[in-house]
């Protein structure tokens, strides 16, 4: 689920510091009352409203590594996601799944495309 945008809280927080009643001001914007809360404890401690990174794995294949990938599909346009999985694994010496590195090449929007 995405965060709300900085832009939202800054109204929501503006709205409820002006005095209008919570329950109000989380019918107009959709919110909810604990919410708020939160927004305008995070504005006052933290002097900010920008919400926090997701956490979450770091990707298998960073983007510093996106050059290497997309060089071996260019040069083997027709293997498969099977194939790249084992030449990727192979040189670079990782066991990556076949999932993990087609995610990878959906994330490039790569496609595999056969010539006649």
């Amino acid at each position: 689920m995405r965060a709300y945008s900085t832009d939202l809280r800054a109204r929501v927080v503006a709205a409820a510091e002006a005095g209008i009643p919570y329950a109000n001001v989380a019918a107009t914007f959709q919110v909810s009352e604990p919410t708020i809360r939160r927004w305008r404890r995070r504005q006052r401690l933290r002097g900010t409203l920008t919400p926090d990174v997701s956490p979450g794995r770091p990707p298998t294949i960073g983007p510093h590594q996106d050059g290497a990938l997309r060089a071996q599909l260019a040069a083997n346009p027709d293997a498969t996601i099977v194939w790249h999985t084992d030449e990727w694994n192979r040189q670079h010496g990782t066991t990556l799944s076949q999932w993990a590195v087609g995610r990878v090449i959906r994330r490039l929007d790569w496609t595999r495309k056969k010539r006649p």
